[in-house]
C-alpha cells in the first residue's frame, strides 16, 4: 500500500497543545499505551498486521519540515522552545511492540517517554483503520457509499430538500483517528469547507487534523484529552488521584494562561471535576468539553454551575464531542441555543460513514511512571485499565472526596 501518514502534522491538534505542556513540565514522565478493538466480530489477518507494521515504520521515517514548523509557530500559543524541540524530534519504531496476541488478532503497545508515546496514538489508529478497510472490504465500493452519504449530509445543512435541514451552529471535523482513509477525510473536509457559505444555520469551523488545516487554510481545533488529566493527576504517585483535575488544570494554566482553554470534564467523572472547576478556572477557561454521559443533563449541569459562580453561561462554550451525528447535534444545538455558546466536534459520522460499520478502536494510556492509570467517565464502558484493583482504588478515592469534602 501507499504511505498512509505523509506528514508529522497529520495528527490531532490537541497532541501539540498537550505536547508543549508535556515538554515544558513533564518531560521525564514515561507512559505505556495499549491498543484495543471493541468490535467483537473484527479480526485482523497476518497480512493486515504486517502491513500495519510497514506503515508504522514509514511513519517513523518522517520529520517535520521547516514549512510545517513555520505553520505551527504562527499559532499564537505555541512557543519557540517547543518548535526547536520538534525540529529534532522523530518517532521511534523501537517504542512499538506489535503482535497478533489479542482476540482481534492485533496487539499494539507503545512504551517510552510521554513526549514520544503521546504522539503515536492518532497516526497509529489512522493506519489501523485504513489498512483494515482497504484489505477487508471492497474499498472502492466503500468510497462510493461514503461520497453519497457525504453529499446528502452537506445538502441537509443547506436546505430541506431531503425532508430536513440541520442547524448545528459551530462544528468541526474530528475524524482522523476513526477515518475510512486519508482520501475520505480530506474529501469530507474539503467539501464541508467549500460549501460553508451555503449552510442555513451552521458554521464549519475547521478540523482537528493539523495537516489538512494547513493544506486547506482552515483552523486546527483541539486542546486537551483524557491522557492529560490521567497522567498529570495520577502520574505523580504522591498525588491523591481524586484531585487529578486540579493538578491538570493548574498545569494547563501555568502553560497557557487564558489561551487555549477548553477543559475536559469526564476523566474522573464530571461531578468530581466541578469540585475543582471553581471561580478561577471557570473564569480562565473559555469553555468545557463533553465526551460521555447524557449531553442534555451535562449541559444543564454546566450552565447551573456557571450561574452558581456568578458567571454568565452565555459567555462560555459547551463543546460536544461524544458519538455525534448531525441529527443528535441538531437536537443539542436547538435545546441550548440562547442559553450558552455551543460547538460540536464530529468525528466518525463525517470521516467514516459508509455501508459498513466503522471500527471502534482506541489507544489508551495504561501506565504512567510505572504504575496504573485509569479514567472514570460518566458512563461505563469507556475506561481502560489493566488492573481492576487500581480502578477500585480510584473509585474509593473519588467517593471519599465526594462524601467527605466540605
Amino acid at each position: 500500500m501507499e504511505r498512509i501518514i505523509n506528514s508529522l502534522l497529520e495528527t490531532d491538534m490537541y497532541k501539540f497543545s498537550m505536547g508543549q505542556a508535556i515538554y515544558h513540565q513533564f518531560s521525564d514522565y514515561k507512559t505505556t499505551w495499549t491498543f484495543k478493538c471493541r468490535n467483537e466480530d473484527v479480526r485482523f489477518t497476518t497480512e493486515m498486521v504486517e502491513e500495519i507494521k510497514e506503515q508504522i515504520k514509514a511513519y517513523c521515517d518522517l520529520r517535520f519540515t521547516e514549512e510545517e514548523l513555520a505553520y505551527l509557530e504562527n499559532i499564537k500559543w505555541i512557543k519557540g522552545s517547543y518548535i526547536d524541540f520538534l525540529r529534532i524530534w522523530k518517532p521511534r519504531y523501537d517504542d512499538f511492540e506489535i503482535t497478533q496476541n489479542a482476540p482481534c488478532g492485533l496487539s499494539i503497545e507503545t512504551k517510552g517517554t510521554w513526549l514520544n508515546t503521546s504522539m503515536y496514538e492518532i497516526p497509529t489508529l489512522a493506519i489501523v483503520n485504513e489498512v483494515y478497510f482497504r484489505m477487508a472490504h471492497d474499498y472502492d465500493a466503500l468510497m462510493e457509499s461514503f461520497k453519497k452519504r457525504l453529499t446528502d449530509k452537506i445538502t441537509a445543512l443547506q436546505n430541506d430538500s431531503l425532508g430536513y435541514c440541520y442547524e448545528l451552529g459551530a462544528f468541526s471535523e474530528f475524524g482522523l483517528r476513526r477515518r475510512l482513509s486519508g482520501e475520505a477525510q480530506e474529501l469530507a473536509v474539503k467539501m464541508l469547507a467549500e460549501n460553508a457559505k451555503r449552510y442555513r444555520n451552521s458554521t464549519f469551523v475547521g478540523t482537528s487534523n493539523v495537516y489538512l488545516a494547513m493544506k486547506h487554510n482552515l483552523t486546527p481545533v483541539g486542546t486537551m484529552a483524557h491522557e492529560w488529566i490521567m497522567c498529570v493527576g495520577q502520574g505523580n504517585h504522591k498525588h491523591n488521584p481524586a484531585y487529578s483535575n486540579w493538578y491538570a488544570l493548574d498545569a494547563w494554566v501555568k502553560e497557557y494562561g487564558i489561551l487555549n482553554g477548553t477543559a475536559l470534564t469526564d476523566a474522573i467523572t464530571t461531578d468530581c471535576f466541578l469540585r475543582d472547576f471553581q471561580l478561577t478556572y471557570a473564569t480562565l477557561f473559555s469553555g468545557v468539553r463533553h465526551d460521555s454521559g447524557d449531553p442534555f443533563e451535562w449541559g444543564d449541569k454546566m450552565i447551573e454551575h456557571y450561574k452558581s459562580l456568578g458567571i454568565d453561561p452565555k459567555t462560555k462554550m459547551l463543546l460536544f464531542s461524544d458519538s455525534l451525528d448531525f441529527e443528535r447535534a441538531d437536537k443539542i444545538f436547538r435545546y441550548f441555543d440562547g442559553k450558552v455558546k455551543v460547538a460540536f466536534g464530529i468525528g466518525t459520522y463525517i470521516a467514516n460513514d459508509t455501508d459498513v460499520e466503522p471500527l471502534n478502536i482506541v489507544m489508551k494510556t495504561t501506565y504512567c511512571n510505572g504504575m496504573d492509570v485509569a479514567k472514570m467517565s460518566d458512563i461505563d464502558g469507556k475506561g481502560m485499565c489493566k488492573n481492576e484493583a487500581y480502578v477500585h482504588y480510584l473509585e474509593r478515592c473519588i467517593k471519599w472526596r465526594m462524601d467527605n469534602e466540605k
